[in-house]
């Protein structure tokens, strides 16, 4: 099993392993181009051949991050707006028509809560999976581990800190917790 592989799957890692190192240089450099990139079609033709996978409508807004790139699955016409962080050491699965408002962040990697492992530079991460026709709010927070369905709208500035198995719910707050339930 490579690093990369051993990352994905959630296993500890070493983050400053020479290989992860060159990976993120790569992102670092794709990113630079795709966010200089002001013509849409092409930042989508960019993002079609970086990322683990797109739909065919793919759109993403400038001052988009990530640590890879190749652990962010994304479905059909995704949106993403202005801002948007996907810190990727596990997979980010999203599905099929999601619009994901500015400054919203995906953030997968975890540490040791031990102060005297913490300082080693180990790390861990927990995937990250979010369904169908999902509505997240600006300035929102999805955090490791998390698994969200269908029809989910998350309120801005939400931190959603756990899954939740229901389909067409709405969720806000820190931790996020549900609102209401959609017909």
């Amino acid at each position: 099993m490579t690093i990369f592989e051993q990352m994905s799957a959630g296993h500890y890692y070493d983050a400053s392993h020479p290989d992860l190192l060159a990976l993120r240089q790569e992102a670092r450099q794709h990113m630079q181009v795709f966010n200089q990139e002001l013509d849409v079609t092409k930042r989508t033709d960019l993002l079609k051949t970086w990322l683990g996978k797109t739909g065919e409508n793919c759109l993403i807004e400038t001052g988009f991050s990530c640590d890879y790139g190749k652990n962010i699955f994304l479905g059909e016409n995704f949106f993403a707006n202005f801002n948007c962080t996907f810190l990727d050491v596990c997979p980010i699965t999203i599905g099929d028509d999601a619009m994901i408002g500015p400054n919203v962040q995906f953030l997968t990697p975890l540490h040791p809560l031990d102060a005297d492992e913490r300082v080693t530079g180990v790390e861990y991460g927990k995937p990250i999976t979010i369904g169908d026709k999902v509505w997240i709010g600006g300035g929102a927070t999805i955090l490791a581990g998390v698994t969200l369905g269908n029809r989910v709208v998350i309120g801005a500035g939400s931190v959603v800190t756990k899954s939740f198995d229901e389909d067409n719910i709405v969720l806000a707050g820190n931790p996020a917790r549900v609102i209401k339930r959609l017909t």
